[in-house]
């Protein structure tokens, strides 16, 4: 074909090549090609090749800049066409056209210089440039390769047998010594040598796999029993991409059908230049992976156990009163010594104890005390007041939930009654639980088992229950108001705690105690409770109880002035009825006591002066100072009422 038959078509159109045979051949040709002018570094024409390779319909590529199609590309562009220009001919894999979509294609560039039409200038060459896909070109290598692979039939897999007897023979000692797995497998997936450490780990002797499909074998299903495709399998990728393959998430699976967890290496061996097989060397790391999962777990249970710690803390700081409270039950009344009698028979046990009582009582005090004197000491006493708890809230606030169980719930909560495992729930106000939440409270008291909100694995606590409240609780049952079947549940051993004016001896000691706290508290020492102060704690009635006489004892202290209490009792306080005669209208009913209560008053008075004392009746500070009588007075006194002092557990 003639040069001429190749022109350009006149300034005025778009450019292009025609002229009879060539023009065909240029747009049937299978590689890309492209006509540049060099001067103008404008393309002329392309073919339909190029137009597919690069991304631009035919029309576009006319007349676009070579510098457009290698954006930032310019002084390679450059030195390419004046290699052209210069040589004739020459080739480039430095440049990098830009693809219609944007992304840079690798290709190789082929240019030559095109001798001028007749009828044009010698001084304004063409260049003709062919474009190679170079990822195309090395898919047909491969082709061609395993092409000419499977054309040599017998002779070549006899090459290919040779080599790996080759190399069995040449590493026989090293493939016996290893104490890794190793085995070999052609292309075509079949065994080709199995070391004995493989035999000994896979259970098949070298026999049952030479020659066979140690995939189909060995490797033919994952770890959670789904199939594992062949193609799938990074040591047949091997084969293709001719790289070496990791990996160490996988099992093996033996003779007797057991999996056990692998990391293996797959190498590609090649024999001159073409891939020939694979040499997997492989190790059972099952004891590895399981002390990883022991650790993983473990780590979760830290995680838990910390979560849970950390939950426990804050609940236990919820519970931490402040420094005046009391810990312990203070009081000599008989009331008081019945109730430290049951707390020293029901402690021991496991049983359910239903504390009833006037609010401010103290039943929380005894619940405490029966925690402390249990065998669950060392674990939380964990705290549920029922009646601040919303009612759509219940089950998550004692049962806990996992996250995304309902709106607001961002992640996994643990509830009380697995907060208090081996250890022991208070139910404060338990009365208050809607009817319609106690059969769930019910169900986990008798079977031990709850599921946290939104999960359905069952859950096992070990927890003693200790239930208060201020109802009457019969009542309620006959009422429909409260399940009978839970009040008998929570009823096992009942304890009543008596209310205040019921054990009027353990005022003083009480009032003593909490000033001594007030003392710490506002760093003070020199507040002491008088005995007329002492004898109107006494002749009030308490309805608030133990928890108003703190609050008054409180605010006594700081309404102090030099050294004085000042102690307010509520406006038109009750006062104990009289038990004879009558005062004239207008004044106020004395209280007459008997010989007895007048005794024990006395000692209750001593006793809380002493307490505040510290045991110390004579001198300065003493309790005979305190109460205004001698000492030698004071003494007798104790020896009459035979008061054997022992300062009260703070």
């Amino acid at each position: 074909m003639a040069l001429t038959d190749l022109a350009l078509t006149p300034p005025d159109r778009p450019p292009m090549l025609t002229g009879g045979g060539f023009g065909r051949v240029f747009d049937a040709c299978a590689e890309a090609m492209l006509a540049v002018d060099p001067w103008a570094g404008r393309i002329l024409d392309a073919n339909p090749a190029a137009g597919r390779l690069l991304g631009y319909d035919r029309a576009v590529l006319r007349g676009m800049a070579m510098s457009d199609l290698h954006p930032g590309q310019l002084p390679a562009l450059i030195v390419f066409t004046d290699a052209v220009l210069s040589r004739g001919s020459f080739r480039t894999r430095t440049l990098m056209p830009r693809h219609a979509t944007g992304a840079e294609l690798k290709v190789e560039y082929a240019g030559a210089l095109l001798p001028p039409e007749p009828r044009e200038a010698a001084d304004r060459p063409r260049l003709l440039l062919v474009l190679t896909d170079l990822q195309d070109l090395r898919r047909r290598n491969v082709d061609s390769e395993a092409d000419a692979y499977m054309r040599g039939g017998i002779a070549e897999w006899q090459k290919v047998e040779r080599f790996f007897r080759d190399v069995e023979r040449e590493n026989q000692l090293i493939l016996r010594a290893a104490g890794e797995g190793i085995y070999g497998v052609n292309a075509e997936g079949k065994t080709t040598f199995v070391n004995p450490a493989a035999e000994r780990m896979l259970g098949w002797s070298a026999e049952d796999l030479v020659g066979k499909d140690m995939h189909a074998i060995v490797h033919h299903t994952h770890a959670d029993g789904s199939h594992y495709h062949q193609e799938d399998c990074p040591i047949y990728t091997a084969f293709r991409d001719g790289a070496v393959h990791k990996v160490d998430n996988e099992v093996f699976w033996r003779r007797d059908g057991k999996p056990f967890w692998v990391e293996y290496t797959s190498t590609p061996i090649r024999d001159r230049g073409l891939v020939v097989g694979a040499v997997i060397v492989f190790r059972d790391i099952s004891h590895r992976r399981e002390a990883d999962e022991k650790l993983r777990a473990a780590l979760e249970e830290v995680q838990s156990l910390r979560a849970r710690l950390e939950l426990e803390n804050a609940y236990l700081q919820e519970e931490i009163r402040i420094e005046g409270n009391h810990r312990g039950i203070i009081g000599n009344s008989a009331a008081i010594q019945s109730i430290l009698r049951q707390v020293d028979l029901v402690a021991p046990t496991d049983a359910t104890v239903l504390v009833t009582g006037e609010s401010g009582t103290g039943k929380e005090l005894i619940a405490r005390a029966i925690h402390e004197a249990s065998r669950r000491s060392s674990r939380p006493l964990i705290r549920v007041n029922c009646a601040a708890i919303p009612r759509e809230l219940f089950e998550s606030e004692f049962f806990g939930h996992v996250k995304g169980a309902f709106t607001g719930a961002v992640r996994d909560r643990v509830g009380r009654f697995e907060l208090a495992d081996g250890g022991t729930l208070f139910l404060d106000e338990v009365g208050e639980i809607p009817l319609e939440l106690q059969g769930k409270l019910l169900r986990v008291l008798q079977e031990g088992q709850f599921e946290r909100v939104g999960e359905e694995r069952t859950r096992n606590v070990d927890v003693r229950v200790i239930a208060a409240t201020n109802r009457d609780l019969r009542q309620e049952v006959r009422a429909g108001r409260f399940r009978e079947d839970l009040y008998f549940r929570l009823n096992v051993v009942p304890v009543e705690s008596v209310s205040l004016r019921e054990r009027r001896e353990d005022i003083a000691l009480l009032a003593a105690h909490f000033l001594r706290g007030m003392n710490r508290k506002m760093n003070t020492a020199h507040l002491r409770l008088s005995e007329a102060d002492a004898r109107r704690l006494t002749q009030y009635d308490w309805p608030g109880n133990v928890r108003e006489l703190e609050n008054v004892i409180e605010r006594a202290a700081i309404l102090a002035r030099n050294g004085r209490l000042h102690v307010v009792l509520p406006d038109a306080a009750p006062v104990a009825p009289r038990r004879s005669g009558s005062a004239p209208a207008g004044e106020a009913s004395p209280i007459v006591l008997t010989d007895q209560e007048r005794r024990d008053r006395d000692r209750a008075n001593i006793l809380a002066a002493l307490d505040s004392c510290g045991g110390k009746v004579f001198g300065p500070g003493g309790a005979a100072e305190l109460l205004d009588v001698k000492p030698t007075t004071l003494a007798s006194r104790i020896k009459t009422l035979g008061i054997r002092y022992e300062r009260a557990a703070p």
